[in-house]
């Protein structure tokens, strides 16, 4: 097991994408106008790829288009002191293809806080890091 400098596990790959495929919330972060902004998106990973679905017109709008953007999902346990952190960095780009479309519709991704949203948007992996907490006493959470 590989321990980064402020002793917490350095998770692998395969691991950080693992932990993903079992979350469906998560937060996005991307700049607009020059500012930074942190939403809350409920998410689905898809062949290595982290799938969105949202509504034209709405802040996430600005970061469809090639951005780089970062993405962050974590599980924590406070009473344990445990839990992971995986973050992403990559670029947001607008699912067109009607296969993939027809895909990501079939996956149980919860639509909020968009109703009817009608974008499917794709953020790549290039840049994948997990870390994790343990108390050292107990397994590991999930």
């Amino acid at each position: 097991m590989e321990l980064d400098r402020n002793g917490l596990e350095v998770l692998e790959r395969a691991e950080c994408l693992r932990l993903l495929s079992q979350q469906t919330l998560g937060r996005i972060a991307f700049t607009s106008g020059a500012l930074p902004y942190v939403l809350p998106i409920n998410f689905h990973l898809s062949d290595e790829r982290i799938l969105v679905r949202t509504r034209r017109g709405g802040r996430l709008d600005d970061a469809l288009h090639d951005a780089v953007v970062a993405f962050e999902v974590d599980d924590v346990d406070q009473a344990a002191h445990t839990g992971w952190s995986i973050a992403v960095t990559g670029v947001a780009t607008e699912v067109t293809d009607p296969g993939d479309a027809a895909r990501a519709e079939q996956q149980p991704a919860d639509r909020w806080p968009a109703p009817d949203p009608d974008s499917l948007v794709a953020i790549s992996t290039e840049i994948l890091t997990g870390r994790r907490l343990t108390d050292g006493s107990g397994p590991t959470p999930r």
